[in-house]
Formats: C-alpha cells, structure tokens, sequence
C-alpha cells in the first residue's frame, strides 16, 4: 500500500504527476535544443558531460558510480566526447592508476550553449504564466531541487528513508 501522501487525489501525488508530465514535455524541448549544436552528444553523453561539468573534474570511478553505469560504457562515452573535443583525460594527481575527467574549453561552451537554448526555451513558457504562477513555481522549484539535490547526494529523503 503506498504512503498516505503518495495516494492518488492527494497534494503530494497531483505534483508528483504534474511533476512527471512536465519532465516529459522538457525531455523533448531538451532534445530539439542539443540536436541544435553543431557537434551534438547524445543524452548519455550529455548526462555525463552535466555531472562533470558540475563537478568541475572528476575521477572516472567517481563518475562511474554517479551515472550508475558500467566503467566500460563510460568509458565508450568519454572517448566519444573526447574525439569531439569535448572531454579531457588526466592523470589523478594522487594516483597513477585512475584518470581525472574534465570538460574543455569547447565543452563548457558546448555546455553553456545548450543551457542558453533551454532557458530561452524556459522563459518563454514563464512568461505566458501569471505572477502568481511565477511566484509558486520558484518556491516550488527550490523546495524540490532542495530535495533532489539530497536524494542525489545519497542524503536521507523525506521520513529519513536513504535515498542511496
């Protein structure tokens, strides 16, 4: 039986759907703005190149364990993005037998680019929307962000369930 706030009609269930719904709709709109780049990753890729890009360098094991994927996967994927010119292998400073990963200057800008369509994208569909409508989706936003930042992190969710 799911938890009480997880029952259909609930708050917590409505958002969770509208939540989901507008995932979906950005999923495409995410799409059209990284086929628009003249050296498209692809979604995998691109995932790969976020929580770098975040990290700012990362080792590959690291990254391994954050995109929940097989070393030999990333692995494919690093050296896609590297032959584009947009990933870079480094040796770890404190250990000859892992590599450190870091985006290039061609991959931040292939980053910022990206992030610019999908804004524009963004504050387009805001700015159809009533300021009261603006003002309920920030705080809303920054509550659930706040929460899925945790989730990712491995911190404990909502009810002290883990989320690792």
């Amino acid at each position: 039986m799911p938890p009480p706030d997880l029952v259909p009609g609930t708050l917590s269930h409505d958002a969770a759907r509208s939540a989901g719904g507008v995932v979906e709709l950005l999923d495409v709109l995410w799409e059209r703005a990284r086929e628009s780049t003249p050296a498209p990753a692809s979604a995998s890729q691109l995932r790969l190149m976020y929580v770098v890009d975040r990290a700012g360098a990362m080792r590959m094991r690291a990254l391994c364990a954050r995109l929940a994927t097989a070393p030999p996967s990333v692995t494919r994927m690093c050296d896609r993005l590297q032959a584009i010119g947009f990933l870079e292998r480094l040796p770890c400073p404190d250990s000859g037998r892992e590599v450190t990963l870091r985006l290039t200057a061609a991959g931040q800008a292939h980053m910022r680019h990206i992030r610019e369509e999908r804004e524009e994208m963004l504050h387009e569909a805001i700015d159809g929307m009533s300021h009261a409508d603006r003002r309920a989706l920030a705080k809303g936003l920054a509550g659930l962000h706040a929460q899925l930042t945790s989730t990712a992190d491995g911190h404990s969710g909502p009810g002290g369930v883990s989320a690792a």
